[in-house]
């Protein structure tokens, strides 16, 4: 007799499960312990892996739509501005549109434009995009700067050590923005640009 023996007590009897049933049955403990142990590090690794949003007061007056409105290499120009979170809160994008077109009907500027933050340097990052040329995507194409009250100051650098500085600036009480963008050769800065932001 082995130890799997039944024996009818009363009138009833005892099941006696065989070798591959102990298998399946214990088979799908298995799995099922396993597939929520797997689910539980996927949760976990999806948490830490998530980045923490990029919040800025300055910035967060910016977003929505605006009338851009000034001079742009001597000239007066009218663009269309629509500013936006995105790619998860981790940078700005903001949308410029010149409203007057060319001989294909088509925004004599445009321009898509990237801001975020680096923690490491503390700074700003900007990725200005337009179609006036293809930027070569090295470091130079990067501009750089530092928050100074309302105002936020981008430099980007060419290796002849001139620059292209674009400042925004907010100002409060209208709440309305100015873009200044100014060319700097041999430590000499000359304006190309003074446009101010009104809200839609």
């Amino acid at each position: 007799m082995n130890s799997w023996r039944c024996e009818v007590v009363k009138g009833l009897s005892c099941h006696r499960p065989d070798v591959q049933e102990i298998i399946v049955t214990g088979g799908l403990k298995l799995r099922s312990t396993y597939r929520s142990f797997a689910l539980g590090i996927l949760i976990s690794l999806s948490a830490l892996a998530q980045p923490a949003a990029f919040q800025d007061p300055l910035l967060d007056h910016m977003i929505g739509k605006w009338v851009l409105q000034g001079t742009i290499a001597g000239r007066n120009t009218t663009h269309d501005i629509v500013s936006e979170w995105v790619l998860g809160h981790q940078y700005m994008r903001i949308q410029e549109v010149s409203r007057e077109k060319d001989a294909r009907n088509q925004p004599v500027y445009e321009a898509i434009i990237f801001i975020g933050w680096d923690p490491q340097s503390s700074q700003y990052h900007c990725l200005w995009l337009d179609n006036t040329g293809p930027w070569d995507f090295t470091s130079q194409a990067i501009g750089r700067a530092k928050r100074s009250e309302d105002a936020i100051t981008f430099r980007f650098g060419s290796n002849d050590g001139s620059s292209v500085n674009t400042t925004f600036s907010y100002n409060k009480n209208g709440d309305a923005w100015q873009w200044s963008i100014d060319n700097e050769t041999g430590g000499k800065s000359q304006a190309f640009a003074r446009v101010r932001l009104t809200r839609k």
